[in-house]
C-alpha cells in the first residue's frame, strides 16, 4: 500500500515491440513475494500478450489475477471497461500489493492516468509511476517517421512546419507521460548510439522524469516499483499533442490475426515472415505457433525486421494444435496478401 493506504498501480507504457511484456515477464519473476494483478490491454480482437504473460506460470501473478481487455485501446475504454475491471480488483484489495497495467502499443497513457480521478476509484488507488518502454535501436533509427531524411530536410527549411506523423505523435505523448523511460535492447547500441538516443527522449521528457538502459526488459522490480509518485495528480501538467480532444482514434493503424498450421520447424514460418514484413512494412507481429514434434509452444515476436522466436510452456491437451499470428501496420495494410505470404 502507498502511504496514504491506497492501493498502488503502475502504467507501463511504449511503441509496438518496445518490450512491454518481456519486461513485465522479468517483474513476475523478480517480485519477492509481492502479489500483483496485471492489466493487459491489446489493440485488436486477439489477446497474444495476456497469453504470454500466462505462460510464465509465476507465482506472483496467478492466471486469475491477470485481466486482458481486447478489442479496444484501454484509452478509449475508460468507462466501459477499465473503471469496472478497476473496482473488481480493488474489491479485493487485501490480496493484492500492486496492480501493473500494460497498455496497447498504441495507447495514450494519459487519458488513462486522468482515469485514476474518477469519483469511483480516487479514493483507493493512485498510480505509483508511468513507466515508458522504447526500442533503443528502433529510436536510433528514426523508426517513427515514415522517412526520416525527409523529414529532417522539410523541418530545416521550414521551422514552422509540423510534419509529425502519428508514430512520432504517439510516441511523444507516451515520453511526455513517464516518469520513468527504459530504453530497451540497449545491447544492439553502441555508446554513440545509446547517447543519441537518451539526448533525443531527454528533449521530450519532463523535468522529473528519469531513464534506465535495459536488455531483454531485466530492470530491477526496486525501481519499477514504489515510486510513490502519485501521477494522477499532476498528469494535467504534461502537455501532449492530444490535449483537448474528447476523443480519437486509431484508423491510421490496421490489425488482423493470421490463424497458423503446424509448422515443420520454426525456420519455416521466419522463411515466410521476412519477405512479407520487408514488402509490406509491417510494424509488429506476435502470437503461437506450433511446431511438429515439439511439446511446448512457440512464441514469435517481431518488431520492424527483427524477429525472435522461443518456447514458452508445454500444448494443453484441450488446446488445438495450431497457431496465430496478430500482424500490426499503418492504414493501407494488404490483408490479403499477407495472410496469403504466411500460408493463413
Amino acid at each position: 500500500m502507498s502511504a496514504d493506504g491506497k492501493l498502488p498501480a503502475t502504467v507501463v507504457t511504449g511503441f509496438l515491440g518496445a518490450g512491454k511484456t518481456t519486461l513485465i515477464r522479468h517483474l513476475l519473476r523478480h517480485a519477492n513475494g509481492k502479489r500483483l494483478a496485471l492489466i493487459v490491454n491489446e489493440f485488436g480482437e486477439v489477446g497474444i500478450d495476456g497469453e504470454i504473460l500466462k505462460g510464465c506460470g509465476d507465482a506472483a501473478c496467478a492466471e486469475d489475477d491477470i485481466v486482458e481487455l481486447a478489442n479496444g485501446c484501454i484509452c478509449c475504454t475508460v468507462a466501459d471497461a477499465f473503471l469496472p475491471t478497476m473496482e473488481k480488483l480493488l474489491a479485493r484489495r487485501e490480496s493484492l500489493d500492486h496492480i501493473v497495467i500494460e497498455t496497447s502499443g498504441l495507447a495514450l497513457p494519459k487519458p488513462l492516468v486522468q482515469a485514476f480521478n474518477w469519483p469511483a476509484i480516487r479514493t483507493r488507488v493512485t498510480v505509483d509511476g508511468v513507466v515508458a518502454v522504447i526500442d533503443g535501436a528502433a529510436v536510433a533509427a528514426g523508426r517513427f517517421a515514415s522517412n526520416p531524411a525527409s523529414v529532417a530536410a522539410q523541418r530545416a527549411a521550414d521551422p514552422s512546419l509540423d510534419h509529425l506523423t502519428p508514430l512520432e505523435e504517439l510516441f511523444e505523448d507516451q515520453l511526455t507521460a513517464a516518469d520513468l523511460v527504459v530504453v530497451n535492447k540497449a545491447d544492439l547500441l553502441d555508446a554513440a548510439s545509446l547517447a543519441r538516443v537518451e539526448g533525443e527522449i531527454g528533449r521530450t521528457l519532463g523535468p522529473a522524469a528519469k531513464s534506465v538502459q535495459a536488455r531483454f526488459g531485466a530492470v530491477d522490480p526496486r525501481v519499477l516499483l514504489g515510486l510513490g509518485l502519485g501521477a494522477e495528480e499532476t498528469i494535467e501538467t504534461r502537455r501532449t499533442h492530444h490535449d483537448g480532444e474528447t476523443e480519437h482514434d486509431h484508423d491510421e493503424f490496421a490489425s488482423f490475426a493470421v490463424e497458423l498450421a503446424e509448422l515443420a520447424s520454426p525456420a519455416e514460418l521466419l522463411s515466410r515472415l521476412e519477405p512479407a514484413i520487408a514488402r509490406h512494412d509491417i510494424l509488429r507481429v506476435k502470437g503461437f505457433a506450433a511446431v511438429a514434434g515439439k511439446p511446448m509452444r512457440l512464441v514469435i515476436q517481431g518488431v520492424g525486421a527483427r524477429l525472435q522466436h522461443y518456447y514458452d510452456r508445454d500444448w494443453r491437451a484441450s488446446e488445438a494444435r495450431r497457431g496465430q499470428l496478430v500482424v500490426i501496420g499503418e492504414r493501407g495494410l494488404d490483408e490479403a496478401a499477407i495472410r496469403a505470404a504466411l500460408g493463413g
